[in-house]
């Protein structure tokens, strides 16, 4: 939460707007006092998506999917204007953090806990699907825990039933894919019962801190939830009970939320739903927000013709009951901020930065899609170069010539970066000017070796907060799955070079080698004065060097260059337009005896019977 900079509208509807709670790319989220003296969150786009007829019927579409939806167990809308000129959307706040903060923080629930957490759901999706609409993306961060039960939040992406069919055959995968159902992962029909699979994963959840169906990447998390068994390791029996039938592959032995809340009967009359470690969190978070009301308040202008200001009394008495207000930041907010604070497309999920910017993500990115069509402000609409023959890299040109070079993954070296007090999706974000115009790049959270980088080449105008905008919208696209390519089990791009190499082959032929990561895709070890590197790469190939066998009737091909280095490439699979994915072993001797080529050889063998079949 930040204050209003000056200047700033004090007034969206008839909300009195008290502060900023978070900002993307797409939209921000501001704190406001309805006429009431009620808290409400209020979503609002950017203005320059308000022009966007594609932005404006999406929003209106999660206008009209969340006013259908009430009751005790979901989070209302209070008012919305999707015809405003920024239009809108304010729903109340609820008290409590979501279910994944609290079993991150506090671990597992009890077995008793997940029953009243079954309960309030089968009653929430009962409501949900009563309206006639599938929520589609329920999970951990879309759940509140408030001290009388659970809380849904977020129909961003929910899609009246009738409709669903239309919205989800096109082969686009929509949702989060370690609670998502397999006919959802499958871009098959989706009903209500898909909503039920999610509750079953929850649940499983809710009792272990892991899904049952995730796995190391997404398009492994994928595969298990449309292939594999349900994980019940440590499960209480239970639960399990409750959660297998939900997790039937096909969704016509599923049980309906009905059916659920009959085999759980009623819920104890004053029962305490969650361990005193989550309630005392929730209690926590009242005393903070007592705290943030001790502050100043912005001066108060009322709209024409509407209600006079209520009272600091009148406001510090209506809180207790619907306001969730985090001090430590917008990480703290008890509701889902990502949920708030980025408002996106509502048919695609966000995800948290730590995993959008992991390597793991990142090497299932397609650069080319991640600014493809995007609304830059000063530049338009940005057109992606696809004649092109990088993985992780893609140019983009916009209006005015205006012409970015995206690179993800990158090596970051921070000798040549000049930290700034900017920053995109949370993270700072720091300059380089080496290139003659700009270069913005943001350390990845995980390894700040690497980083992704936006280079802005023209040196006319303000060529940093050019690229910062651009980096901005790169990273915002990259919360979600849109820019993810088409999953292939054959290719070696999603790999991690630096796991591939057996690593008992690499410490016979590299002792004392540490292995440390150059790009997404090429690895590096140092020791002994040796160097190793194996990349993994796409791009147009040709073979050279004299032909080695490297087992599994792969054939490679090997050159020694000034006699202390050399390399082995190879063809794992060729690619439309003469491109291909392949492959580069190389060794520079600089310190251990053995001839470089024997020890290349020996760890290019290892290589290739670890890679995927081709």
């Amino acid at each position: 939460m930040k204050p209003l900079n000056p200047g700033e509208p004090r007034q969206i509807g008839p909300y009195r707007i008290i502060a900023e709670l978070g900002e993307g790319g797409m939209g921000r989220v501001v704190l406001g006092l309805a006429p009431d003296g009620r808290l409400v969150a209020v979503k609002q786009l950017h203005a320059q998506f308000a022009h966007d007829p594609r932005f404006r019927e999406r929003f209106r579409r999660e206008v009209a999917t969340s006013r259908l939806v009430s009751g005790a167990y979901t989070a209302a809308v209070m008012d919305a204007d999707a015809e405003a000129e920024t239009p809108w959307l304010a729903s109340v706040f609820v008290t409590g953090p979501s279910l994944k903060e609290a079993v991150d923080a506090a671990g597992p629930l009890p077995a008793e806990s997940v029953r009243l957490l079954a309960s309030g759901l089968a009653a929430a999706l009962t409501e949900i699907h009563r309206a006639g609409l599938i929520h589609r993306d329920l999970k951990p961060s879309n759940i509140i825990l408030t001290s009388d039960g659970p809380r849904v939040i977020d129909f961003g992406i929910a899609r009246v039933a009738e409709d669903a069919p239309d919205l989800t055959g096109t082969g686009a995968i929509i949702g989060s894919p370690a609670f998502m159902s397999p006919e959802q992962a499958g871009s098959g029909q989706v009903t209500g019962a898909s909503d039920v699979f999610s509750l079953g994963a929850i649940l499983v959840m809710a009792a272990t801190g892991r899904g049952p169906f995730t796995g190391p990447t997404a398009p492994q998390t994928l595969y298990n939830v449309v292939h594999s068994g349900a994980d019940f390791t440590d499960v209480p029996e239970e639960v399990r009970r409750l959660a297998e039938p939900c997790l039937a592959k096909d969704p016509a032995r599923r049980p309906t939320p009905a059916q659920i809340l009959n085999h759980l009967g009623p819920v104890p009359p004053g029962a305490a739903p969650w361990p005193p470690a989550v309630h005392a969190r929730i209690q926590q978070q009242d005393l903070e927000v007592r705290s943030v009301l001790a502050l100043p308040l912005p001066v108060w202008r009322p709209p024409p013709k509407k209600m006079a200001p209520r009272t600091k009394k009148i406001l510090f008495g209506s809180l207790a009951a619907v306001v969730l207000l985090v001090v430590a930041g917008i990480v703290a907010l008890g509701l889902s901020i990502a949920g708030y604070a980025k408002p996106e497309d509502p048919g695609v999920t966000s995800l948290a930065v730590s995993e959008a910017l992991s390597p793991e993500r990142l090497r299932l990115a397609d650069p080319c899609k991640v600014l493809a069509g995007r609304f830059v402000r000063e530049f338009g609409t940005l057109k992606p170069d696809t004649n092109q023959f990088y993985p992780a890299r893609c140019k983009y040109t916009g209006l005015n010539g205006a012409a970015f070079d995206l690179q993800l993954g990158e090596g970051v070296t921070t000798s040549g970066l000049e930290r700034t007090d900017r920053t995109a999706e949370g993270l700072p974000l720091s300059h380089s000017t080496i290139s003659g115009g700009c270069d913005s790049v943001v350390q990845l959270p995980s390894d700040r070796r690497l980083g992704v980088l936006i280079r802005n080449t023209n040196r006319d105008g303000d060529a940093c907060k050019a690229a910062d905008d651009v980096l901005t919208a790169a990273l915002t696209r990259l919360r979600t799955h849109e820019a993810d390519r088409a999953g292939d089990p054959a290719s070696i791009l999603p790999l991690d070079p630096c796991a591939v190499p057996d690593p008992a082959v690499v410490t016979k032929n590299v002792p004392n080698a540490q292995a440390a990561p150059r790009t997404l895709r090429i690895c590096e070890w140092e020791g002994g004065g040796d160097t190793l590197t194996v990349e993994l790469n796409r791009g147009a190939f040709g073979q050279e060097g004299t032909p080695v066998d490297l087992g599994n009737g792969v054939t490679g091909g090997l050159r020694e260059v000034g006699g202390t280095s050399c390399v082995v490439t190879w063809q794992h699979r060729p690619l439309p337009d003469r491109e291909a994915e392949h492959i580069a072993v190389r060794l520079y001797a600089g310190g251990a005896t053995g001839s470089p080529c024997d020890r290349v050889k020996d760890i290019a063998t290892s290589v290739a019977s670890r890679l995927p079949k081709p």
